[in-house]
């Protein structure tokens, strides 16, 4: 950690791990109702339990955005955050918002708009918090002076977050027009600048982490905003095909849905190009897992599966089923989760004290259980889902007659989940056994001397030097 303010990053951290905690509660909760009988049907019934899930993923990622965030431009920015202040206070706001929300859904207070259910005085807080820390981020970048291409495509990033939360306040009689309108939030959240979020984070952790060339990944992060406005806005129309829009969306949104994943596929080869480059030769190989298993799952969950299941061929069948929840649970682990926990491993060391090594066997036992735990979690709804199509849209079963069939890959999803709630609990255990702390580290590298070379005079702290990675590697170990 080489500027105090840095620390503030902690507490984002801290309260992301304790939603992820809550959001998989509910989520085992939530697959149990399927094997049924359930003894809570009148306590919390399946769309309590479910609304409380998905909504509790968006804000703890959200809260791992924004610690990654205060975490990465001071570095980036070469100076202290703007105010210290204000971020605890937009933290406050943010937490009591989170509680006061689930609180509300389990009197079933909420606007039953999926995955926007918070009631109007929660998303008004919500846009206030947004404005706090998008202030905070402009004027530490403005006072520093610097502006890197990596702090440009997160600020765009969080900007087009917080202007595509806009349709979200807007309420419509009409359930279509809702629908329609929805849409811009989540889908341009998730498949699009939600990207160019996690496209910074990655290409930050792969300079610092590898020794990658900071113009090469510059130039992939203009590449993902491209594709981002291009195929992500435009590729908004797959999910246009069944809420009664003209037919015309059907070959656009296909299209246009089948060239998303390239960013992911060129930000995936290049992530493993630079590890083997490298040669893992980073003292923090924890944090080289995460930030490489993030670009490959992402592959995977966002780009393959994303493209298998969003082909309107494909999809006239699959839509609504579980192979969606195959293709949600995949994609925002691979996209976003990962990449989160990949920032917190990297910052971990220098957050809190007694911290002997930046590798652990906690560490690693998390690692693989969750991707074998989120591996067969996927596996388990892709066949529940495709036994689902086929009952269901192909035989003519009823729901619930199906649901009986499919039973036994709930067995099997919960026994994944089961797996991956141990990985994650080993994650949010090794985070909190070690105390905080907020001073200035001085043996903390910096693994970017092609951009420090030019600047660390005018802008770094007497302490800091312009290493090459491999002398860094060796002061270090």
């Amino acid at each position: 950690m080489r500027y105090k303010s840095q620390s503030v990053a902690y507490w984002y951290f801290a309260v992301a791990m304790v939603l992820f905690g809550l959001q998989l509660v509910f989520g085992l909760l939530s697959a149990t109702k399927y094997l049924g009988p359930d003894p809570l049907l009148y306590i919390l019934p399946f769309d309590v339990t479910k609304v409380i899930h998905t909504n509790l993923l968006i804000v703890w990622v959200l809260t791992g955005f924004m610690g990654a965030t205060y975490w990465l431009v001071p570095d980036e920015s070469r100076t202290e955050l703007h105010s210290v202040k204000l971020a605890y206070i937009q933290l406050v706001l943010w937490t009591l918002m989170g509680v006061a929300t689930v609180i509300g859904y389990l009197f079933r207070y909420g606007t039953g708009n999926k995955l926007l259910e918070q009631p109007l005085p929660s998303k008004l807080v919500i846009v206030l918090c947004m404005l706090i820390f998008l202030y905070n981020i402009g004027m530490t970048i403005k006072k520093s002076g610097r502006f890197t291409t990596t702090e440009g495509v997160l600020v765009l990033g969080l900007v087009c977050t917080a202007v595509l939360f806009f349709p979200a306040l807007l309420q419509y009689d009409n359930y279509t027009v809702s629908i329609f309108y929805r849409w811009w939030t989540i889908h341009l959240w998730v498949e699009g600048v939600w990207m160019m979020i996690m496209g910074s984070f990655l290409a930050y952790l792969l300079i610092r982490l590898s020794g990658a060339d900071r113009e090469v990944m510059e130039k992939w992060l203009y590449i993902i905003v491209g594709l981002v406005f291009l195929a992500g806005i435009v590729g908004t129309a797959h999910h246009y095909y069944w809420v009664g829009v003209p037919s015309y969306w059907l070959p656009i949104g296909g299209f246009f849905s089948a060239l998303e994943p390239l960013a992911i596929v060129g930000m995936a080869m290049y992530a493993y190009g630079a590890m083997r480059r490298s040669g893992m030769s980073h003292p923090n190989v924890l944090a080289l897992h995460w930030t490489l298993g993030s670009a490959i799952f992402t592959l995977f969950g966002a780009g393959l599966l994303g493209l298998a299941h969003t082909w309107p061929s494909v999809n006239k069948w699959t839509h609504g089923t579980l192979i969606t929840a195959m293709h949600g649970h995949a994609a925002f682990y691979g996209a976003y989760a990962m990449i989160v926990m990949a920032i917190i491993t990297y910052a971990l060391p220098s957050l809190t004290h007694e911290r002997k090594g930046q590798n652990n066997a906690i560490g690693y036992w998390s690692f693989w259980l969750q991707l074998a735990g989120m591996f067969g979690m996927t596996l388990s709804f892709a066949t529940a889902g495709i036994g689902q199509v086929y009952l269901e849209r192909i035989m003519g079963m009823g729901y619930l007659d199906a649901q009986l069939k499919i039973q036994v890959h709930f067995i099997m999803l919960i026994a994944s989940a089961t797996l991956f709630t141990g990985g994650v609990g080993l994650f949010i255990y090794d985070f909190f056994r070690r105390r905080p702390r907020f001073e200035v580290t001085e043996a903390d590298p910096v693994h970017d001397p092609a951009h420090d070379s030019g600047h660390a005079s005018a802008h770094a702290p007497a302490h800091v030097s312009a290493q090459t990675p491999k002398a860094t590697h060796k002061r270090r170990l």
